[in-house]
């Protein structure tokens, strides 16, 4: 008869979660859900896809939208799963828009995405292109360009909408090996637009030839039996014709970008101490935003502002007074109702 043994009790899966809410301070981590209204299309629907990864791992990656369900669907499992905001991607005749709400209040913003390059577009027009999966366990970095401290109200409310989505970072306690991606947001004054791009950071070694980095990032011994000295791998000799094998001794980095680590990182050669080349692969997808309006409201509410419609005071006040004779009608049938 088999021997009954201690039931293993999980850890990993089953830890209990920390409430933020109680730590001083501390601000809750954003979480976010990406869906698509209507009928949107194949690249739309891959442009869905490509927002989940770039807010991984706090998003909610394989979620299946239902035909019929509503926004407040969305809105009513929001507070229990901690989701902070929705991103709705649709398609009209003319254009395709992107809607940020802040759950549950708003305010919304609404984009015109004016032109937009899928991920894997991105990454097949590289030469190499990066294996990017091991970073997409951390959230990446945002920074924002041209946004200005003067800048107008609208434009500090699209960088603080940005801002919000991604966790913040405790520069005392942040680890470099964490900081594997970027999320750019540049505002072209010009043309009134938000240019968005995704990129990988990856280290790499200064100081040394080509062959050199890439004995020393390889992950596995380079095959160095047909030589008769590593010298001829780094060198090169007539076997590999001018100019070396791997490299030329002339390929060095400039000072520009080189930057002396202050932690370890997990790619080889980068260790504490040592001098390193920050190097940025684009994996996508890349966006142009250009704002359209803003709601008080999630998905509803007053017209904060509107970059084709321009209203007199009058006109607010009144719009102001319909919404709130409209809240009201709606208050009083649910209390009818209940």
């Amino acid at each position: 008869m088999p021997r009954r043994g201690r039931r293993r009790k999980k850890t990993r899966t089953h830890l209990n979660p920390v409430d933020l809410s109680r730590v001083p301070g501390a601000r809750p981590t954003p979480r976010t859900i990406v869906i698509k209204r209507g009928r949107v299309g194949n690249a739309v629907e891959a442009l869905v896809g490509d927002l989940r990864t770039v807010l991984q791992p706090n998003t909610a990656t394989k979620l299946r939208e239902r035909k019929r369900g509503t926004l407040k669907d969305y809105v009513s499992v929001a507070g229990p799963l901690g989701v902070t905001h929705l991103l709705l991607l649709s398609r009209t005749e003319q254009s395709v828009n992107l809607r940020i709400g802040r759950v549950p209040r708003g305010p919304t913003l609404t984009f015109k995405v004016e032109q937009y390059s899928l991920g894997n577009d991105v990454r097949s027009s590289q030469k190499r292109p990066v294996d990017y999966a091991a970073a997409l366990r951390t959230a990446p970095l945002v920074v924002l360009n041209n946004f200005g401290d003067g800048a107008k109200n609208h434009l500090k409310l699209v960088s603080t909408t940005f801002q919000n989505i991604f966790p913040t970072i405790n520069l005392q306690t942040v680890r470099l090996a964490d900081c594997q991606r970027i999320v750019l947001l540049e505002y072209n004054a010009e043309s009134d637009t938000v240019e968005f791009r995704h990129y990988f950071v990856r280290p790499v070694p200064t100081g040394v030839s080509r062959s050199v980095k890439k004995i020393v990032a390889a992950k596995n011994i380079p095959d160095l039996s047909h030589l008769r000295d590593v010298s001829e791998y780094v060198l090169g000799n007539e076997l590999y014709g001018p100019g070396g094998g791997a490299g030329s001794d002339s390929e060095y980095d400039d000072d520009t970008n080189r930057v002396t680590l202050a932690q370890d990182l997990r790619t080889k050669g980068s260790k504490k101490g040592a001098q390193s080349a920050i190097r940025l692969a684009e994996i996508g997808p890349r966006m142009t935003l250009r704002l359209v309006k803003v709601e008080a409201g999630l998905a509803d509410g007053d017209v904060l502002y509107h970059a084709f419609v321009k209203k007199t005071a009058d006109e607010s006040r009144g719009l102001k007074r319909k919404h709130e004779e409209a809240d009201a009608l709606r208050a009083e049938r649910r209390e009818e109702q209940e």
